[in-house]
């Protein structure tokens, strides 16, 4: 199943990307502390105490999880979570997500999910685990869209999800793109320079 590029802004729409751990903590806090107090009982199953939310936030950025999240004019509105695999008992990296109820309805979700699943591509993850409040109906639907075999236990919904392999040849292209766009883009500043230089010089003879 591809995935598209989720960076790519659409006209009216937010963009996506991963925040960075310590530097970007407040941002995450202060989206889950948006929640209204349903979706916060479905994200963290019944916990709603605000300094539950804040130690959660500073826990992500001290164990490595990964957040993708969907921003609108530099403030995060959705945010995607990938737990590494040593945080789980099982031994399965975890992801959770939370969606803010002024986007809902704008396939925010489903661009999150996308993005997470080509961050655990990179990692080079098989299989993620994913646990959603039972009541939760559109996080288990967008569970299943993406292929999770989700079954009720102790009150929530837990299952798993199979990561797709990325072709080998598209990891390359990805990693070698980025260096040959830059050095292309600096021929080019630098044959615009020299042009202009020319055309400078060239007056100046002339006068």
């Amino acid at each position: 199943m591809p995935y598209e590029d989720t960076y790519r802004p659409r006209p009216g729409f937010g963009y996506v990307r991963t925040l960075s751990q310590r530097e970007e903590l407040p941002l995450l806090r202060d989206h889950l502390l948006r929640l209204d107090a349903e979706s916060r009982h479905d994200r963290f199953n019944g916990f709603l105490d605000d300094n539950f939310i804040e130690r959660y936030a500073a826990k992500c950025a001290d164990d490595g999880t990964i957040i993708v999240a969907y921003m609108e004019s530099g403030v995060v509105r959705g945010a995607a979570e990938l737990h590494p695999p040593e945080q789980s008992e099982d031994g399965l990296p975890e992801v959770a997500f939370s969606v803010e109820r002024c986007v809902r309805r704008q396939g925010v979700g489903s661009i999150l999910f996308k993005r997470l699943i080509s961050e655990a591509q990179w990692k080079g993850y098989r299989r993620l685990r994913i646990t959603t409040g039972a009541q939760n109906h559109a996080m288990r639907a967008l569970a299943a869209k993406f292929g999770a075999r989700l079954v009720f236990r102790r009150g929530e919904s837990t299952g798993t999800i199979d990561v797709p392999l990325q072709p080998q040849a598209e990891l390359a292209k990805l990693a070698i793109d980025t260096p040959l766009v830059a050095a292309r883009a600096m021929m080019n500043l630098n044959r615009a320079c020299w042009k202009l230089f020319s055309r400078m010089y060239s007056s100046g003879r002339a006068a």
